[in-house]
């Protein structure tokens, strides 16, 4: 009898994983198909555009995350009410996700536009694209409100187990990113469609056009998600007050402030990494640019599986289910894991033909494949902490997350690829080498961190319940 129900409780929190990762998997997908799209786009305007665009990717990541930290902070609190059946707190912190997007989609706007001349010259590009740089990373963050609204008001939605709606506008986004980079990218020129002559209207942008058919597209994806999130059931903050709730915000602070300083962090290691990596030459910087595209689509089903990680972690504690945690961690770990293999499997032998897909250039196709086959090599021991990482911060514990990843990356990546790059003269190689080191120290402090017990607030050994830290 007792291996029936475990059979069926398995069977059951299966279901709930598949349930809540595959909508996820599939917009991270889309995103990517679509950066992909983007990289070809951009890649056909020649290796000093491509170099333009990449180099500031970190700078993107590094204001992304930074409001992806707001949204962890809510996720954590959120989800852990909604398990304990406690809706009325979910409204109430829905309501205060609103402000905090409208304070950091406005603060984060006003310091991108002013700083935007400055950052091509921080890092490190070559003076010929910095004008290009920064036009392109001006018009990108023009709508960063609206970017803010598309990360919080997402992550909220994923916290009540609602993976569709953010996925549904992901598919809008992309679709308009895609029609209007065929119409400011490239000028108006004709096509042969079936034997007949096609005129396409065009404006020629270049560059610049990228920037605006992305910047338009989450205009559009922050006023559909908006319009999703307070019609929604479970979280509509109508009704509930916009003013600062201190109660609400304090707890959500104690989460977010961690993984913030962990996102700024390891974004800024990714800056010092991308600088000394553009300062290698056009070369480097176009294979690195790439590969960092081509790698993201074979983070997929770690990035999908982390998010119903967090979401059922954060259910399961505020539902104080200490079984269903340990259950949860068991099987999404094995999972992950078989798919972080396939995945690195596949990026081994196709890296060449992918890296094809962005260049002609042989010398970048040829030093993209070798250091995307590296990586795949790490790609299970990465999907490991990804995916204890994601239990972590829905049940609120940051702290320990942010500690490993700082220490990863100013200790292992940065040092290392400044002495291999700066010092010895390495290449690109030495710096990926670096990369894939830090990646590797992850998993072995997750994995202490994970046989401890530490990671479960609901475990004896863990006493500091409350705090979740």
């Amino acid at each position: 009898m007792e291996k029936s129900v475990k059979k069926a409780f398995n069977r059951s929190l299966l279901i709930s994983i598949i349930t809540l990762a595959w909508p996820t998997m599939l917009q991270e997908l889309l995103q990517t198909a679509v950066q992909y799209i983007d990289t070809a786009m951009v890649g056909s305007l020649g290796t000093a555009a491509t170099a333009a665009v990449g180099a500031t990717t970190t700078i993107n990541w590094l204001v992304n995350s930074t409001v992806s930290a707001v949204g962890v902070g809510f996720l954590a609190l959120i989800s852990q009410a909604y398990g304990a059946g406690n809706k009325d707190l979910a409204k109430r912190a829905s309501s205060q996700a609103v402000l905090l997007t409208i304070i950091s989609g406005v603060f984060f706007t006003a310091l991108c536009l002013s700083l935007s001349p400055f950052v091509p010259v921080w890092m490190q590009v070559e003076p010929d694209i910095r004008n290009m740089a920064a036009m392109y990373f001006f018009v990108l963050y023009s709508p960063m409100l609206f970017r803010a609204m598309i990360i919080i008001f997402g992550t909220v939605l994923r916290a009540v187990g609602d993976t569709k709606t953010p996925m549904i506008v992901g598919v809008v986004v992309n679709i308009v990113n895609v029609a209007l980079n065929f119409v400011l990218i490239y000028p108006t020129r004709t096509v042969e469609v079936f034997g007949f002559d096609l005129t396409l209207f065009g404006a020629g942008w270049g560059v610049e056009g990228a920037a605006a058919a992305s910047a338009i597209a989450f205009v559009f994806g922050g006023i559909a998600i908006t319009v999703r999130y307070f019609r929604h059931p479970e979280v509509s903050p109508k009704g509930q007050s916009f003013k600062f709730d201190k109660s609400i915000l304090k707890p959500c602070f104690k989460v977010a402030f961690p993984n913030a300083l962990q996102r700024f962090g390891t974004c800024m290691g990714y800056v010092a990494f991308a600088a000394m990596v553009n300062s290698l030459g056009e070369v480097s910087t176009a294979a690195h640019t790439i590969a960092n595209t081509v790698e993201s689509a074979f983070y997929i089903p770690g990035y999908g599986m982390q998010a119903a990680a967090a979401t059922l972690a954060g259910n399961a504690l505020g539902a104080r289910d200490k079984d269903k945690i340990k259950a949860l961690c068991r099987m999404l770990i094995i999972i992950e894991v078989l798919l972080m293999i396939i995945s690195g499997g596949l990026l081994f032998i196709f890296a060449p033909s992918m890296m094809t897909l962005f260049s002609k250039d042989a010398l970048v196709i040829a030093l993209g494949s070798q250091v995307l086959r590296m990586v795949a090599l790490t790609e299970p021991f990465f999907g490991f902490s990804i995916i204890v990482e994601g239990m972590m911060q829905g049940m609120g514990k940051t702290v320990m997350p942010f500690v490993a990843n700082i220490l990863g990356m100013w200790g292992v990546r940065i040092l290392g690829t400044f002495l291999c790059t700066q010092v010895l003269g390495y290449g690109l190689v030495s710096a990926w080498g670096c990369m894939i080191l830090h990646n590797l120290l992850l998993f072995v402090m997750f994995a202490a961190y994970l046989v401890s017990g530490r990671y479960n607030p609901l475990n004896k050994k863990s006493p500091k319940i409350k705090n979740c830290n």
